[in-house]
């Protein structure tokens, strides 16, 4: 992912707020000799305290033999995403048909050292905080091992803890362009009203801001 400078996170505080709001994504893994990467889609919850993410997948799932033969994995997370027509970002004093057509977008890329949970007890306490950061309000009862009603469930899965190495993050939204044009942008925005055109000019502004 390129990641020009005027596109980067502020700090690491801007990449982490986004993110615990942001979680679910997709987890890329190498593929075995002469096969392609794995890529899943599933919820997860980040931890930046610990520096870890938490996940879980079916043991059927195809992607354990790869995942066991190479750890290192990349979790993608992209959101807040719309496409700007080419006439919004015309440069000032220019015919509008000029402007160059693009792409706002968030992302955030974890690369992490996977690392297989299949202790009962301890994919038990991995799915719970799972449930209580997805579910805070409760409503299901706890896993536990042997106990009803998931006890019986836990041998159908595997847990994950993706230990974080290194972190990418990106917020394309025109940082480098003329107040102008941002202010045009924001307003076009604003008057189509598409799915996640008030999100993005949401970002557009809050990195304006800061």
């Amino acid at each position: 992912m390129l990641i020009h400078p005027w596109d980067a996170p502020h700090d690491d505080c801007e990449w982490q707020r986004w993110l615990a709001v942001h979680d679910f994504g997709q987890l890329a893994v190498n593929g075995l000799p002469g096969e392609p990467p794995h890529v899943q889609p599933l919820h997860f919850v980040h931890d930046p305290d610990r520096g870890e993410v938490l996940a879980h997948l079916a043991r059927p799932n195809p992607l354990w033999p790869a995942l066991l033969a190479d750890p290192v994995v990349t979790l993608s997370v992209v959101d807040d995403y719309v496409y700007v027509p080419g006439p919004w970002q015309a440069p000032p004093g220019t015919p509008s048909e000029h402007g160059t057509p693009t792409s706002f977008y968030a992302a955030v890329q974890l690369r992490c050292t996977a690392h297989v949970v299949d202790d009962p007890a301890e994919k038990a306490e991995l799915l719970n905080r799972q449930v209580g950061h997805f579910q805070p309000e409760g409503g299901s009862a706890e896993a536990a091992v042997g106990e009803a009603p998931y006890g019986r469930l836990l041998p159908g899965i595997r847990g994950l803890r993706l230990e974080v190495t290194g972190v990418r993050a990106k917020f394309k939204y025109a940082n480098h362009r003329t107040e102008e044009v941002q202010n045009r942008v924001a307003a076009e925005l604003s008057a189509r009203g598409g799915p996640r055109d008030a999100a993005a000019r949401e970002q557009l502004m809050r990195r304006r801001r800061a």
